[in-house]
């Protein structure tokens, strides 16, 4: 029997600790067998989660040495920095060969250990510019689901987790234990690691009072129509190269970078409260054609309008041109 050993630490999020103990509990091989034995382990006997409650926790950091995988839940913001004691029981279990595997913020709980150095890795997309800032060696993508790199594993929330175990489940037992491990807990074996999160893409700020404000309303007016850096920069009363530098000096990105992203935006929201057709919807966000629409989204949002549609917008979409 697969052990799995999931790390309590202060400030653990339960459904974050609760997806990979419901997933690999529910679990099952072709005789009715559990396929897994999930224990808990912490530091220490009591463990103060997230909402204000006390967790007891009967097993130490020793149970991490036995383990064939180990799983390290996210934590609130504010939590206390992981002990040296629960890094190094981390760190000696990679090197005994278990498989580390993290639930959203639960990945800078790897990278503190360097368990995550010099690999792709990816946390909730809140997060992600925060641990690709404090940790340099890792390679972090913020827009997919899971990363396996083997040994090691990421997901980026408590949902995405319960995709990445149903992938290690399948990587163990095949397909058809993790679909039923996944009817079991009511998902689908479908979704790919390499699946976007959703992630609403924020405008850079731009500092109150900016000679720029005007500018980006103006921008934000016009998506429908042609916007060149030109027109942007002759609008500012600027010199192409001077209102570039301007720009980026003031929201850290460039003109047109901005101007695609309140693009895709614009395209986001249609999506989520309109029945137009995705290619009406192209032209009224500003994109050329349907086919530059469907590739800048996808390279902004991380999946397809259609995509993000379906998982969006409850009503029922218009019918496409020509059908």
């Amino acid at each position: 029997m697969h052990s799995v050993a999931i790390l309590v630490l202060d400030g653990v999020v339960p459904f974050d600790m609760a997806a990979p103990l419901q997933v690999f509990d529910f679990t099952r091989l072709p005789d009715g067998r559990p396929a897994y034995r999930v224990r808990l382990c912490a530091e220490r006997p009591e463990v103060a989660a997230d909402g204000g409650f006390t967790l007891r926790v009967e097993r130490g950091l020793q149970a991490l040495a036995d383990a064939d995988t180990v799983v390290v839940p996210g934590r609130a913001e504010g939590a206390p920095p992981p002990s040296p004691a629960v890094l190094a029981a981390l760190r000696q279990a990679a090197a005994a060969g278990a498989r580390i595997a993290s639930v959203c913020v639960g990945a800078f709980v790897l990278a503190e250990a360097g368990l995550l150095d010099g690999l792709r890795a990816t946390t909730h997309w809140v997060a992600a510019d925060r641990l690709a800032r404090a940790f340099p060696l890792v390679d972090v993508e913020p827009d997919v689901l899971y990363v396996d790199n083997g040994q090691i594993l990421t997901s980026a929330g408590a949902a995405a987790a319960l995709d990445m175990c149903l992938h290690m489940i399948r990587r163990d037992l095949g397909s058809a234990v993790a679909a039923n491990a996944a009817r079991m807990s009511v998902m689908p074996l479908e979704r790919e690691g390499g699946q976007a999160q959703f992630i609403v893409h924020e405008h850079p700020p731009v500092p109150r009072g900016s000679d720029l404000e005007p500018l980006l309303e103006w921008i934000e007016d016009n998506l429908a129509h042609e916007v060149t850096l030109g027109a942007m920069a002759a609008r500012a009363g600027m010199s192409e190269r001077t209102f570039s530098r301007r720009f980026r000096e003031q929201t850290g990105t460039t003109p047109l970078q901005w101007l695609l992203r309140a693009r895709v935006r614009r395209a986001q929201y249609l999506l989520e409260n309109s029945d137009h057709t995705v290619e009406r919807i192209g032209r009224q966000a500003g994109f050329g054609s349907p086919t530059a629409f469907r590739e800048r989204f996808r390279k902004v949002a991380g999946t397809t309008p259609h995509a993000y549609r379906s998982s969006f917008n409850g009503r029922r979409p218009a019918p496409a041109s020509g059908s």
